[in-house]
């Protein structure tokens, strides 16, 4: 067997043009990195090879191998040379083509895929135009999977990617390939819902229409969608998704690849939670005192109540809550609201554990030992304490699988979460009671996976021990479960501006009242305190309460920043106006029939715009800065496109 050398650079030669690439790199993948396009349906980055397909075939000229080969298979060797435009190569995909296409149903027109399916492009690509078979098609019996994805296996071209991802990359066990030969069938035993939390990947991961997702089924082609580069807003990981739109509605999300973050994909949590943005009980309309107001009307009723409420009370009387849901940008300015009106507490999160566990995270994390989803996938050794990572962060959990995969051992400290079957298929792992019974010592990538949530035991006594341990390889990396998309932004914010929980800025009797951005809170904790006005898109209890309701955008309809867990500052942009969506404006699904030149509800704003409009009122239409000055104005040239910017090593 030959030993692998990383110094070692193939040098070949692909269509005239001479590549070199690193050892173990496909022919495929090093005519890719020189943008030159290769068919391909089994072969993925995340899954590798399976040369199933055999639609990659090319030409190999000269070198150590001649004739016709799978270019996903063939490791790239020094001197090679190879034709993807030869004769030969050309007719064997396309005859591949046509084979695949025989039993085909050619349902584009009513495809959900049309449009973005690899097997048309490849398909018009290969020259494959005239049917020439007449016989009789080979049809499958379609299978529920549940309420999000559809199935229809007579667009199935035998990739296995499918299988491949959800048995192999996700340790799913209730959907996998059965039957042989041309009677090849991917599904369940028995149709019912997939199991599998990460079971969404499969609309991205086919090739062709075989899965489509059933919460955009026969609503838009994707020429018709709205689409723009966003962060996932459901847990603290700060997975890249790329939301679709049509007609002010959120359609369906898309995995979008961050090889620093999710990889090439996310679970279903933040694939199909779309409910929210679209709910006809979403706040769109101003209100004071319950009665329907302008936007400006409200902010100039809200000035006024301010004024009178802090000459009554006087400023420590009043609080101003953002929250960890909240962009970066809102909480930027809701501490300038606060250090404007002198109010008494400024709060990001309600709960006094939570705070002190986020806080502490943050402080850990600041000494540059942060790990990424990344780095817990190439990890040797794996410590998970204090956290239920499918409850809690599912792509964590998928992350930890990829390094059992590759041989890394994981052990759970404590006894709160127990070793059931669904975590056990991820990775096999074993309860310990304290870090002593880890073998940590022998680890050269060893990362600790924590959680903060109150209601889970506090994991800071189990980690005392790592700091500062000698006898370890390599320092020890943490990865911090926190509460909300931009928990590591709050806590930043709440140090710089001595930030207080809200139970604690209560606990003392002084504060009366409060305005509220984009916070959960429980009821219990608010209960007595005057809400002279919330800001959200979602109806909550205090918007329910609130004096003055500013009902604001939700994330695909803004500009924003998200902090994930460990540090690592994110753009999102906007994908979507503003509005009531089309669908909703009318019973009958038609437009209203009235003129106007923004639509019905459109006339909401970002929390952070609702402040600045806020701020100029107070302060006689002075202009504001903007929320990314000071420290944070490296973050207006941020890309969000590129894998974002880690403030780990500067907090």
């Amino acid at each position: 067997m030959p030993i692998y050398n990383p110094k070692f650079m193939p040098k070949l030669i692909i269509d005239d043009i001479t590549v070199e690439v690193p050892e173990g790199t496909t022919v495929l993948e090093a005519a890719q990195s020189v943008d030159i396009p290769i068919p391909h349906f089994c072969w993925h980055p995340a899954l590798g090879k399976a040369g199933a397909c055999r639609v990659c075939a090319v030409k190999m000229l000269d070198g150590p191998v001649r004739g016709i080969q799978m270019s996903c298979m063939l490791p790239a060797q020094d001197g090679m040379v190879v034709s993807t435009t030869d004769p030969e190569a050309m007719a064997m995909r396309k005859g591949v083509i046509e084979w695949l296409m025989i039993n085909h149903p050619h349902d584009c027109p009513v495809c959900d895929e049309g449009g973005e399916c690899q097997l048309q492009d490849f398909t018009i690509a290969g020259g494959h135009g005239i049917r020439r078979y007449d016989g009789k098609k080979r049809t499958h019996t379609n299978q529920y999977l549940g309420e999000f994805i559809a199935h229809e296996m007579n667009r199935c071209i035998q990739c296995y990617r499918c299988v491949r991802f959800y048995q192999g990359y996700a340790g799913g066990t209730d959907f996998g390939v059965m039957g042989r030969a041309s009677m090849v069938y991917f599904g369940r035993q028995q149709e019912g819902p997939l199991d599998s939390p990460f079971s969404g990947n499969l609309v991205d991961i086919c090739p062709t229409g075989v899965f489509t997702d059933k919460t955009a089924r026969f609503r838009a082609r994707y020429w018709d969608y709205d689409l723009a580069a966003s962060v996932c807003p459901h847990c603290s990981l700060g997975c890249n998704i790329t939301p679709a739109a049509r007609y002010r509605e959120l359609l369906k999300v898309i995995a979008r690849r961050n090889d620093a973050v999710n990889g090439w994909f996310i679970c279903d949590r933040g694939r199909f939670a779309n409910a929210a943005v679209n709910a006809p009980e979403r706040p769109r309309q101003a209100l004071v005192d319950g009665k329907p107001v302008t936007v400006n009307e409200a902010l100039d009723v809200l000035v006024l109540r301010v004024g009178e409420f802090l000459e009554l009370h006087g400023p420590a009387s009043l609080a101003i809550v953002g929250s960890p849901r909240m962009s970066l940008e809102g909480n930027i300015m809701a501490a300038r609201l606060c250090k404007l009106l002198d109010a008494g507490a400024l709060s990001y999160v309600g709960d006094a554990v939570q705070a002190e566990r986020t806080m502490g995270a943050v402080s850990l994390l600041a000494s540059g030992n942060a790990a990424s989803l990344a780095d817990v996938r190439q990890a040797d050794l794996i410590v998970v304490a204090g956290c239920d990572l499918l409850e809690e962060a599912p792509m964590m959990a998928l992350a930890a699988r990829q390094a059992h995969r590759n041989g890394a051992r994981v052990f759970v400290v404590g006894d709160e979460c127990a070793l059931d079957g669904a975590r056990q298929e991820l990775y096999e792992s074993q309860a310990v009671t304290s870090l002593s019974d880890i073998p940590l010592t022998e680890a050269k990538r060893p990362v600790v996976i924590c959680g903060t949530h109150p209601k889970r035991p506090d994991t800071a006594p189990l980690m005392a021990p790592l700091f500062g341990k000698k006898g370890l390889q390599t320092p020890v990396k943490f990865a911090f479960i926190l509460d909300g998309p931009n928990a590591f932004g709050c806590a930043l914010l709440g140090r710089e501006h001595d930030a207080v929980p809200l139970s604690q800025a209560f606990a003392g009797g002084a504060i009366k009242g409060l305005i509220s951005f984009e916070a959960d809170l429980p009821a219990e904790l608010t209960a007595g305190i005057t809400v002279l006005a919330a800001t959200d898109w979602q109806p909550t209890g205090l918007m329910q309460r609130a004096e003055v309701v500013l009902p604001c955008t939700a994330w695909v309809e803004q500009d924003g920043t998200f902090i994930n867990n460990e540090g690592r500052a994110q753009r999102f942009k906007q994908v979507m106006r503003p509005g009531l969506p089309i669908k909703g404006l009318d019973p009958a699904g038609h437009p209203p029939r009235i003129h106007r030149n923004d639509a019905p509800g459109g006339d909401v704003a970002p929390s952070d715009r609702v402040i600045a409009m806020l701020i100029q009122r107070i302060t006689g239409d002075t202009p504001v800065d903007g929320p990314l000055s000071g420290r944070w104005e490296g973050l207006r040239s941020l890309d969000a496109d590129g894998e974002g910017k880690r403030l780990t090593d500067a907090a």
